[in-house]
């Protein structure tokens, strides 16, 4: 997207300066891992605790939440910021559910580790990433054509 550097740029100096910490996911750590699927969003996982502080300091780019989202593939704490016209969806790193379908119901993610993070430069700027490894065990559950496409190209599966 057009805006994907400066949006990048601004949420990552925002969680910095008010000490958030966090890690990026998603489609996004797919490119950054080399999938060439054209971005729609920037994710980012936060403490679910520091939500409620981010509320107060983007509150002029709110677009959903923050509140529970829930749909076919997971159930999360949500907050997605409009800037410019970049998406960005921030949720909770803890109370992650997603729907097994194999088994046929909701599991509870195991808690994330965001220290645990891959340090990865991004724009000329050092970022926690998302491991490979998780990323990959992620998409292979969620299965959509998206995370297809990106399993394809960042694990030549």
């Amino acid at each position: 997207m057009k805006y994907t550097k400066s949006a990048f740029k601004w949420i990552v100096s925002l969680l910095n300066n008010n000490k958030i910490p966090f890690q990026i996911t998603g489609g996004f750590a797919a490119k950054i891992y080399g999938s060439k699927r054209k971005l729609y969003d920037i994710d980012i996982e936060i403490p679910d605790n520091d939500i409620k502080k981010l509320q107060k300091i983007v509150r002029r780019w709110i677009v959903y939440g923050p509140k529970r989202y829930k749909d076919k593939n997971w159930d999360i704490l949500l907050v997605t910021l409009k800037y410019k016209d970049q998406l960005i969806d921030i949720s909770g790193a803890y109370s992650e559910k997603e729907f097994d379908k194999k088994m046929g119901s909701w599991i509870r993610v195991g808690r994330t580790n965001l220290s645990k993070a891959k340090k990865v430069n991004i724009y000329g700027i050092k970022v926690p990433v998302e491991s490979k490894r998780n990323l990959i065990a992620y998409k292979k559950k969620l299965s959509r054509n998206a995370d297809k496409e990106d399993l394809r190209q960042i694990s030549g599966k």
